[in-house]
């Protein structure tokens, strides 16, 4: 059991940053989903941005808070992580938008999917799912190393 404290304790940020990641993964899935069902398949651009919106505030607070334990709320300190957060989130959300067109639109990727255990999985939230795995990467290298880099200053 010690072991496993060590290595937590070790990897922590990753873990806690993984954990969080996969419960904005279901908030974006969750979301995209509902306008999916509001909207329609064909609007999946606009459901996969409206989705990217509730994701991206869940994800900064989780990560302000629990993840990198970025001590400030002060509105100099917040406001710069917030707005450095979207503009690195904008950017890997061009990556997935982009994706998303090419490989759904361009290659008809989206057209295909298959069935697990009885359960269909359209070709759309297939290619959700790999440009997630890009996504998660992209996001945490900019976290890590320039959003929340002085995450222990209180100012």
């Amino acid at each position: 059991m010690t072991k496993i404290k060590e290595l937590f304790f070790k990897y922590k940020e990753l873990i806690v940053y993984l954990i969080y990641g996969v419960l904005a993964t279901v908030v974006n899935f969750f979301a995209f989903w509902c306008f999916t069902k509001l909207f329609g398949e064909d609007a999946y651009l606009l459901n996969n941005a409206l989705s990217w919106v509730v994701s991206v505030i869940f994800a900064f607070v989780s990560n302000k808070i629990f993840v990198f334990e970025s001590k400030s709320w002060a509105f100099k300190t917040a406001g710069k992580e917030f707005v450095e957060f979207v503009g690195a989130r904008l950017f890997s959300f061009g990556v997935e938008e982009g994706g998303m067109w090419l490989f759904i639109d361009l290659l008809g990727l989206g057209d295909n999917g298959i069935t697990v255990f009885n359960i269909s999985i359209s070709g759309q939230i297939i290619v959700k799912i790999i440009l997630s795995v890009i996504v998660v990467i992209i996001n945490y290298v900019f976290s890590k190393f320039i959003i929340f880099k002085n995450k222990n200053k209180n100012n």
